[in-house]
């Protein structure tokens, strides 16, 4: 069986077992091959074909360089490293050779991993999104009922994706967990949707929304307002191939900087009484003139999934954060928690400020709470904490969402050069250059909103699928040959390398209100979910043509 083996009887009796060869049960020669990932031992040196190694280990005594990968599950017994191999699923018939020019530095702490987390999600919808849930469901009560549940979601999820990026410490994040999970195809389609539109739409929507906040104060024209987003687009990304340190401290920066400017907002209303505890009263039942509670509720529901958007992402830089195991879970969880936090505490203000009968638009709302809290300068101070928000969000997109194209190249399913890092900063500067350029191409013809709309009932879809391949996962590990010989001998089983707290209830339950945002996406815009998923399964003859590409070449090479 290719790829496949086990020390299950051979380490049990005392014997050296390194690495068996195509089947199970093998003891090795000396110089053993185990084809199924593409790893070679010679002399106790190894050559890694995949990058999925990172930290050093030994197997039954021979020096190996690499560390613990997908598949494998490593544990002590009677003196000998018991090496349980799991079979992996096929990435590319030629991975690119990790080396030093196309690895990435583990550099990146707790701290950034959290701010990575918090920065992308706070956005400009934190002034927007809480307007247009306060007028329809009219009743304070209920909007925080629903920045609850959503909050509950996303730290459901943030377990589940914690628990995958501890067992998967590597760039790439949701594309590596599909890959893993469902094979190739199915990351490649990931990762076609996140190259061609999500990742440049959303950068390109955000350069602009900053441009068109800077022009409410400075009054710059339309093509100067262009220029100025792709600058920005072109500046955070110049930051970020100059060194994943330099990026993620300037994404810490602003992350916690905007994160303290809105908690200011409260401390300055309420230390000076500039609104009226009489505005949360009725507290539970709707005003007049708000919607019908079950489609106010689910609307306002949508909107907050939509506010949260792109806490997942910090697992993508995975492979650059020091501890995974222990750091990736604890930064998803406390991101979430600060997200959620801070949406529920300027929903709060905002209404202390204005009261909901008020509430015309997301704009109005917010300039009358600048001018409620600021006076005169209300609207340019507002306008500041807009274009702060949205740089950080920027950020985070250009040093998180490049990994995915890195991590494609690196399994040979996009351009080889994509797959080198910066022989001087370590960095991927190729993926960064291509999301930048493809943004401020959309920044230049004005036209992506419409587009990236076609693609969030796919990219919630993704999502959903990610969190389902845990029990994929689960049960292809239980399944897996010696699994019970292990268990008996007192080794811990291989299954329980993907550590989600309260498994199978939490994403069992991240799951359900996953299907709920599908069901409510799918019926309000139809024709756009349709057209999503026509074009994504556009990448399936992409992705055969990239695979015969690939064997051709090696046939050649051959």
């Amino acid at each position: 069986m290719r790829g496949r083996w086990s020390t299950k009887h051979d380490a049990l009796k005392g014997h050296q077992a390194v690495a068996g060869g195509n089947a199970p049960g093998r003891v090795p020669t000396r110089r053993p091959t185990l084809q199924g990932s593409q790893m070679r031992v010679r002399g106790g040196r190894t050559l890694l074909r995949q990058g999925l190694f990172s930290d050093p280990f030994r197997v039954g005594g021979m020096g190996v360089s690499g560390g613990v990968a997908p598949g494998y599950y490593m544990n002590p017994l009677r003196g000998f490293s018991v090496a349980y191999f799991v079979p992996l699923r096929e990435t590319s018939r030629r991975p690119v050779m990790p080396t030093l020019h196309n690895k990435l530095r583990r550099q990146l702490g707790l701290g950034s991993a959290a701010a990575a987390v918090a920065g992308e999600a706070i956005g400009v919808g934190i002034f927007l999104t809480p307007a247009g849930m306060a007028r329809q469901l009219g009743s304070p009560f209920w909007l925080l009922m629903v920045w609850l549940l959503m909050g509950l979601m996303a730290v459901a999820g943030s377990l589940c994706f914690g628990g995958l990026a501890a067992r998967y410490p590597e760039a790439g994040g949701a594309y590596v967990y599909l890959r893993e999970a469902f094979g190739a195809r199915l990351a490649y389609l990931y990762g076609w949707m996140q190259l061609l539109v999500m990742d440049p739409g959303v950068t390109a929507s955000l350069a602009v929304g900053m441009a068109a906040y800077t022009a409410s104060v400075t009054h710059i024209t339309v093509l100067e307002q262009k220029v100025l987003g792709i600058a920005a687009i072109l500046g955070l990304a110049a930051l970020n191939m100059r060194g994943t340190r330099l990026g993620a401290g300037l994404l810490q920066g602003l992350t916690w900087l905007k994160i303290s400017a809105l908690a200011l907002l409260p401390v300055w209303a309420l230390a000076f009484g500039l609104g009226d505890w009489s505005h949360f009263t009725p507290l539970v039942t709707p005003r007049s003139g708000s919607a019908p509670l079950f489609g106010a509720l689910a609307a306002s529901s949508m909107a907050a999934f939509y506010s949260f958007g792109g806490w997942w992402d910090a697992t993508k830089i995975a492979g650059e954060v020091r501890e995974p195991e222990r750091n990736m879970p604890r930064a998803l969880v406390l991101g979430v928690l600060v997200v959620t936090s801070v949406y529920i505490l300027i929903t709060g203000v905002f209404i202390y400020l204005v009261p909901i009968e008020r509430i015309a638009s997301g704009e109005t709302f917010m300039a009358r709470a600048g001018g409620r809290l600021f006076g005169a300068a209300g609207a340019t101070i507002m306008a500041a904490l807009v274009v702060l928000c949205v740089l950080a969000c920027m950020t985070g997109l250009l040093m998180l969402s490049p990994r995915v194209y890195y991590a494609m190249a690196r399994d040979g399913l996009f351009f080889e050069a994509i797959a080198k890092t910066h022989p001087t900063y370590g960095t991927p500067a190729r993926a960064i250059a291509i999301q930048a350029i493809l943004a401020s191409l959309l920044v230049a013809l004005g036209t992506f909103n419409q587009i990236v709309a076609y693609f969030v009932f796919v990219a919630v879809a993704f999502l959903g699928l990610i969190v389902a391949g845990l029990f994929r996962l689960a049960r292809r590990a239980s399944a897996a040959p010696g699994h019970s010989d292990l268990a008996v001998a007192g080794v811990e089983p291989p299954s329980s390398c993907i550590r989600v707290p309260g498994f199978p209830y939490t994403p069992i339950s991240f799951l359900l209100l996953t299907a709920l945002m599908l069901l409510l996406i799918a019926s309000r815009s139809p024709r756009q979910a349709l057209l999503g998923v026509l074009v994504v399964s556009l990448g399936v003859p992409a992705f055969q043509l990239v695979r015969k590409s690939e064997g051709a070449r090696v046939r050649c090479e051959g």
